[in-house]
């Protein structure tokens, strides 16, 4: 995506191993020069590893400097999460031409074969690498990392991410991490019913329509966000979104126009919304954080932390803008890729 400048003699790579998406960012020069995401239904095993990495851009199978950070250790794929941190970082190992780093939050980075034994600080840490590089440019604030499953609302404290949660389990308790995003979402989490004509009607608990509809039909869903599968294996047009948002509440298609189908995905992106306020208003409740410290809005959700941002009367700050000196040329993907350029930067000026 973005490129230019005379190359290091070696580049760093940043690598984000999620369970549904790989992300990479190539690092040179100091900046930030290619950012790509593609699907990986890493739940199927490690070879959908292998056929994502095959299919991603040259630069991304060179020889380098890969520093990884994961969230795919969760999967179902593997036994637990020291089973999927010590197999991720195995893969990485053997795949990853050059030397390998696995980042470990707040322990640093380790080396692959001493992952194991770090799983605690290792699992699921790549909002600890995006909150890192926030505060090399940010003393204080709020990031919102609103991805397409979930959302990583940390404070930023005297420069250095200061979650009162570390593990997924822990950051669930503190609001710190919020299982809702812009694109794979199930709309029964975000409320039991719906407005519809006058009354309100229960939903359908199935899983007919995911918040990727939601976006698509208020327009707002960014270009190449939803790279997996819709939830009916169809298309993803308006129309074919209008009916699987109508089949959530019992109904066809047919059986309403377009703006009371519009009305319905606005009902329900504002639902999300309240579920972010409220985690949102609780953090900056914090009396270590200032009355105006700022959101910083990061991901392929990045415009519903703007949204947020707003409705809390707070000011908002781009993480793309926060690191615009780092990146050569156009940004697109750098925040979708929040936890893959923070790695990358962070490890090209940290590691020897």
């Amino acid at each position: 995506m973005t490129r230019d400048a005379a190359p290091d003699a070696e580049p760093t790579i940043g690598w984000d191993l999620g369970g549904v998406h790989v992300k990479a960012a190539l690092v040179s020069g100091g900046r930030v020069r290619a950012v790509v995401q593609a699907p990986c239904p890493l739940w199927r095993g490690l070879p959908a590893l292998d056929k994502t990495l095959a299919e991603l851009p040259d630069w991304a199978r060179g020889s380098a400097r890969h520093v990884v950070t994961m969230t795919g250790e969760l999967t179902d794929c593997f036994s637990d999460r020291t089973d999927g941190v010590a197999q991720l970082s195995g893969w990485a190992r053997a795949n990853l031409p050059g030397r390998v780093a696995i980042y470990a939050g707040r322990a640093g980075f380790v080396a692959p074969e001493a992952a194991e034994p770090c799983a605690a600080d290792i699992a699921s840490a790549n909002w600890h690498a995006t909150a890192a590089l926030v505060g090399r440019h940010l003393a204080e604030g709020l990031l919102v990392d609103i991805g397409s499953t979930t959302a990583d609302l940390i404070p930023v404290v005297a420069g250095r991410p200061a979650a009162s949660g570390y593990s997924d389990a822990e950051r669930l308790e503190t609001g710190e991490l919020v299982y809702t995003g812009v694109v794979r979402s199930h709309l029964v989490a975000l409320g039991p019913d719906a407005p519809w004509r006058g009354r309100r009607t229960r939903l359908m608990a199935e899983t007919f329509a995911n918040t990727a509809d939601l976006y698509r039909l208020t327009g707002e869903l960014p270009e190449g966000a939803d790279q997996q599968h819709s939830a009916d294996l169809k298309g993803k047009s308006v129309p074919e979104s209008e009916t699987r948002l109508a089949r959530t509440i019992g109904r066809d298609r047919g059986e309403g126009t377009a703006a009371e189908w519009r009305a319905l995905a606005a009902h329900f992106a504002e639902a999300q919304l309240r579920l972010l306020h409220d985690a949102a208003a609780t953090l900056l409740s914090r009396p270590d954080l200032a009355s105006d410290a700022p959101l910083v809005a990061c991901g392929a959700g990045a415009f519903l932390a703007e949204r947020l941002a707003l409705r809390l009367g707070r000011p908002c700050r781009a993480f793309t803008d926060l690191v615009a000196e780092r990146i050569a040329g156009s940004p697109e993907w750098a925040s979708t890729c929040g936890p893959a350029v923070a790695v990358a930067l962070i490890g090209a000026a940290d590691l020897p």
